[in-house]
C-alpha cells in the first residue's frame, strides 16, 4: 500500500471517528466529519467508502445533504435539544464574563443554521 493511499484511509478514519463522537457531542458536526470520511476514502479505500455509507446511522444522513443539503427532522431536534443543553450547562457552570454569552450566542447561532435546512423529500 503506497504512503498517500495510507494516509488518506487515515484521515478518513479519524473523520469517521470523530464524527461518530459527534453523534453524541453537539460540538462536533457529525455530517461534516462523516463528508470528510467518504471523501478521504474515496481517495483511498472505496472498500472503507461503502462501508461507510452502508453504516444505518449515518449512511441515510450523507445520501441526504449530498443530494439535497437536507437535514431530517428527527436529527435537527436531537442536534437543537444537545445544543440547547450545551447552552444551558454553559451557562450555569462557566463564571460571569463574555465567554460565557460568546459561546452560547454561537451555540444559538448553530442551532439556528441547522433549523433553517431543508428536510429531505424522501422523509417519512
Amino acid at each position: 500500500m503506497g504512503l498517500i493511499r495510507a494516509l488518506w484511509i487515515a484521515l478518513a478514519a479519524i473523520s469517521f471517528s470523530i464524527g461518530v463522537v459527534g453523534i453524541f457531542l453537539p460540538l462536533l458536526p457529525t455530517t461534516v466529519f462523516m463528508l470528510m470520511a467518504v471523501y478521504c476514502a474515496s481517495k483511498g479505500s472505496p472498500r472503507f467508502e461503502a462501508w461507510i455509507r452502508s453504516r444505518h446511522y449515518v449512511g441515510p444522513l450523507l445520501l441526504n445533504w449530498e443530494q439535497e443539503r437536507a437535514i431530517p427532522r428527527r436529527a435537527k431536534l436531537a442536534a437543537v435539544g444537545m445544543l440547547a443543553a450545551s447552552a444551558l450547562l454553559i451557562i450555569w457552570s462557566l463564571g460571569e464574563g463574555w465567554l460565557r454569552w460568546a459561546l452560547v450566542v454561537f451555540l444559538t447561532v448553530v442551532a439556528l443554521w441547522l433549523v433553517t435546512r431543508p428536510e429531505p423529500s424522501s422523509s417519512p
